[in-house]
């Protein structure tokens, strides 16, 4: 090679090194500036985003061989705050950003719409507000995550038509516009991955869905979709998940459906979709399959027991018929079955549990028959068992009782026979025992204690026998005791007062003796007791004048002495008791004291009747006496100080046709400067007189009667306030008046107070506070709740019409009265009026 040759190579190398260097430079500025506006955000998590070092190294960053940012991942980073988007198209060979999992907030930018070389966008699990931008120009997009994101408005869905490369499309769980399904969408032929649930997209699923024959995941489900799932759906033979639940689809399940043997996840519960199963019978390689809450008929294909992969059945609320298979379940690892609410018939598959993975089997309301198959107290993994409202007989496999997982064993209205076992203290976690409306029989076991986490026992409607162990009292989670219509009997354990958390207990309709424990009465959130139709004896406990019962029912016993007083309000309650005795009760035997006792108390009745006139009397005869010296020494008083009146009409009394009136039985009202007295003339007309205290005055004797004004002093502060400021009286000193009543309410202030400053009443600081929304928060009462906070804030706006500094501009009476019916505060009035310690009555006419 000649030296020629040798130094244009050389020079070439370094024009591409010098190149390179420049690109590296430019992506290195933008990272850097990326990381400053991040900083309050995470700053750990972009801790090697370091001017030093070569942004090919920094964490989540990626580039091609020419050295320039292709790829962004910063998703699960913690982030929070606005991202800069504006600065992203700068890094031009940006293809890849993932910021998902954040706690990202703002809008997204237009800008977006010139990173054009982006092929992977994901912005999904954030915070974002406002629409998502245009995005025409991404022609390139392959993968679009957008979901739980927080867009809102119109989504650009035109702008998808340009997007021909799109693989995944993600937008659901954002309150995006209604919007019918998006024609745009169908012609998205390479797309593999389509979620669209909860974003409000309505109408119905075009036929075009079946173009989209790469989909293998299509979701669009908590939507308001309608009409028929559209048969061309079946040309879908790639899909392995369908979600298209919670919706308001009609119709059956299309013919051909079939056909689509990849489904492994189908999920079209909780729509109004007619027919049968039978289209279902070929889905062999079904995981989970939710088709409850329908009005689905027909019987389930026997088909599905022998699925290999079917786990999860769900098929409640539906109108299905004929038995369950009974292979259910046994070759896969299955997990629960839902089927309650049909009108199934036949047993219960028997090996259901046989991979030992079942944590729940739920077939309540049916018209299932046989036994409980032995297999399920082998299950050690089950957690709910309730197969209650059947026609199901025999008994109960006794290791059913103590299995350590299950939470919950309803078994209510069946007819189950024998005895519930001791093997049930093994079940540490139940938590509801309902046996309701069967034929159990034998005595409840003692071990019942040893279930601490029992919270509801239902047993009642049986033939159980025997005591009542007194175990129970360890339940100190108990809220619900329901063991009425059995044959108990002996006396009700005094322990069952240690049952703390109880508040329902029902032992009615059985043989019960003894007396009622006084324990009872120390049962904190007892709500309703019945202890009717037993064999009770004894005297009613007073504790339980300490409960506050909705229902108490002790009638049909043999209940004996006086019904404490407290409880005479239960009328009927203690009927069937010949022995119970009542001064209040018109159904009981009055009580009757014996003829020994009886002078003896009328000796003492008599004595304390005199006693009682004398006292009396001589209470009288002082209360006259005090009364006249008061009233002379008021008015002595009233006539000593100034005495002033401001009158809004024209006055046809006198000041001492008012004087003697202003006492405190007289007292109407109280405000923040004063009191209102009403006052009877000689005439019978009836006045409300205010009677505006001095702040300088003396206060220690008449308090409630010192002068408006005295003549030093001129008027007073207080009165110029009052799967207005004008002297002129007229009827805008009433709406004035009225205005500062609201303002008192709503800031929870007096008239006057020192806070205000020297001679500043309640308006003047208020409007004052008016110059930002934030600054008018803070002078509502913090008593008013928050929820009521904006309510507060239109009476407020009423509150400073009518406090206007001229009474022209003041609103009528009639006004004001339209507009707090507009604010619609009668809840904000009544929470501020009970929270006021002093309340205010003013009427205005």
């Amino acid at each position: 090679m000649s030296p020629t040759s040798r130094n244009f190579g050389f020079f070439f190398l370094l024009l591409v090194l010098s190149l390179l260097s420049i690109v590296s430079s430019d992506d290195l500025q933008v990272l850097l500036k990326i990381k400053s506006s991040l900083l309050d955000s995470n700053p750990d998590a972009l801790d090697s985003w370091k001017p030093t070092s070569n942004p090919c190294t920094f964490a989540g960053v990626t580039c091609n061989s020419n050295r320039s940012v292709t790829e962004i991942d910063l998703s699960r980073r913690g982030l929070s705050g606005k991202f800069p988007f504006p600065l992203l198209c700068d890094l031009t060979s940006l293809e890849k950003l993932s910021l998902g999992f954040n706690s990202l907030s703002g809008p997204v930018p237009s800008d977006m719409n010139n990173c054009t070389s982006l092929k992977y966008l994901d912005l999904g699990n954030n915070f974002f507000s406002g629409p998502f931008p245009d995005l025409s120009s991404l022609t390139h997009l392959q993968y679009l995550y957008l979901n739980s994101s927080a867009f809102s408005g119109t989504f650009p869905w035109k702008s998808l038509q340009n997007a021909k490369e799109l693989v995944v499309l993600s937008l659901g769980d954002n309150p995006f516009d209604s919007t019918p399904f998006p024609e745009e969408i169908v012609s998205l032929t390479k797309l593999t991955w389509l979620y669209l649930s909860n974003c409000s997209i309505t109408g119905e699923i075009p036929s075009k869905i079946g173009d989209l024959t790469e989909l293998r995941s299509l979701e669009i489900s908590d939507s308001f979709l309608t009409g028929v799932i559209p048969p061309e759906i079946v040309k879908l033979n790639k899909l392995w998940r369908l979600e298209i639940y919670n919706n308001n689809l009609t119709g059956k399940i299309p013919p051909g459906f079939g056909i689509m043997t990849n489904l492994t996840y189908l999920d079209i519960s909780t729509n109004s979709l007619e027919g049968d199963l039978s289209e279902l019978r070929s889905l062999t390689n079904l995981i989970s399959l939710q088709l409850f809450e329908n009005r689905l008929t027909g019987e389930i294909p026997p088909e599905f027991g022998e699925f290999k992969y079917l786990v999860n059945l769900s098929l409640y609320t539906n109108k299905l018929t004929g038995p369950i298979p009974q292979g259910l379940g046994s070759l896969a690892d299955f997990d629960f079955i839902d089927a309650s609410e049909n009108q199934l018939t036949g047993p219960i598959p028997p090996d259901m549990c046989k991979k030992g993975k079942m944590t729940a089997v739920l077939l309540l309301q049916n018209n299932l028959t046989g036994s409980i198959p032995e297999t399920y107290a082998d299950c050690l993994t089950l957690e709910r068992f309730r197969v209650s409202d059947n026609s199901l007989t025999g008994t109960v496999p006794v290791k059913l009782w103590g299995l350590p997982k299950v939470v919950i064993i309803d078994l209510a209205m069946n007819n189950f026979e024998g005895p519930v076992t001791g093997d049930i203290k093994n079940a540490k976690m139940l938590g509801a025992l309902n046996l309701a409306f069967n034929k159990f029989s034998d005595e409840l076991p003692e071990e019942i204690g040893d279930v601490e986490a029992l919270t509801k026992v239902e047993i009642n409607d049986n033939r159980f026998s025997g005591e009542i162990p007194s175990s129970i009292g360890k339940l100190k989670g108990l809220s619900s005791l329901k063991m009425q219509s059995n044959g108990f009997s002996g006396s009700i354990p005094d322990s069952i007062g240690s049952c703390s958390a109880l508040s329902d207990l029902n032992m009615a309709e059985n043989s019960l003796s003894g007396e009622i424990p006084h324990t009872l009465g120390s049962l904190p959130t007892l709500n309703a007791l019945n202890l009717s139709d037993n064999k009770l004896s004894g005297k009613i406990p007073e504790s339980l004048s300490s409960l506050r019962l909705s229902l108490l029912d002790l009638s049909n016993n043999k209940l004996s002495g006086r019904v404490p007083l407290s409880l005479s309000s239960y009328n009927g309650s203690f009927n069937g008791n010949p022995g119970l005795c009542s001064m209040t009760i018109k159904s009981l035997n009055r009580c009757v004291n014996s003829p020994g006792s009886r002078r003896g108390d009328t000796r003492i009745f008599v004595l304390c009747i005199v006693i009682g006139s004398l006292i009396l009397l001589a209470s009288l005869v002082c209360f006259l006496y005090l009364k006249k010296s008061e009233k002379k020494e008021r008015r002595r008083t009233l006539r000593h100080e100034s005495w002033s009146i401001k009158s809004f009409r024209k006055m046809s009394f006198t000041e001492d046709d008012i004087i003697d009136s202003i006492k405190e039985e007289n007292l109407i009202g109280r405000g923040g400067c004063g009191d209102v007295y009403r006052v009877v003339l000689s005439d019978g007309k009836e006045l409300a007189v205010k009677h505006i205290r001095s702040s300088s005055s003396d206060t220690k004797n008449f308090s409630s009667t010192l002068p408006i004004l005295t003549e030093k002093e001129g008027r007073s502060k207080e009165f110029e306030t009052e799967y207005g400021y004008s002297s002129k009286v007229n009827e805008k000193c009433d709406v004035y008046s009225f205005g500062v009543v609201l303002i008192e309410l709503v800031t929870g202030k007096k008239p006057i107070e020192a806070e205000f400053g020297e001679s500043k009443d309640i308006v003047h600081w208020v409007s004052n506070k008016l110059k930002s929304k934030e600054s008018v928060m803070q002078i509502v009462d913090k008593k008013i709740g928050e929820m009521y906070r904006e309510d507060a804030i239109k009476l407020l706006r009423v509150a400073i019409l009518c406090t206007a500094r001229q009474p022209g501009l003041r609103p009528t009476m009639r006004s004001v009265v339209h507009m707090i019916e507009d604010a619609e505060p009668c809840r904000l009035m009544g929470i501020v009026i009970s929270k006021e310690s002093d309340v205010k009555v003013k009427e205005i006419s």
